[in-house]
């Protein structure tokens, strides 16, 4: 298993050393607004424990995200109008994952409107 690097983005995010957008915070999580967003609306929820992957974290804070997740989930679709919502989670790099600090996103969807490409550009 490789390390937990706690200079990671959102680890420096959670630490207040880079701005986000906060759209909801409780006691174990963060929700922000994706910088690269792939769909209007498009959301990040993270745990404040460290961990890796999804494969790291204690089941207590798998809870607590996707309670998280289902929050801010229900609140986008309504505030976004949205037909549907892609909820998306990568681990290692093979799986997709780039910030290697767990993370869940969460794409409100119309129907017939693909996902934006990531293109690395921030929004």
């Amino acid at each position: 298993m490789t390390a937990y690097d706690p200079t990671n983005v959102f680890a420096k995010i959670l630490r207040g050393e880079l701005p986000s957008q906060t759209v909801y915070e409780d006691e174990h999580t963060i929700a922000i607004m994706d910088i690269m967003p792939r769909a209007d609306g498009h959301a990040l929820v993270i745990p404040k424990a460290p961990s890796r992957t999804f494969l790291d974290m204690a089941p207590e804070d798998i809870a607590a995200v996707y309670r998280t997740v289902q929050k801010v989930a229900r609140a986008a679709k309504e505030a976004f109008a949205a037909d549907g919502i892609t909820i998306q989670q990568f681990n290692e790099s093979a799986g997709g994952q780039v910030v290697f600090h767990t993370h869940v996103h969460i794409l409100p969807r119309k129907a017939g409107v693909p996902l934006r490409p990531h293109t690395g550009e921030m929004a």
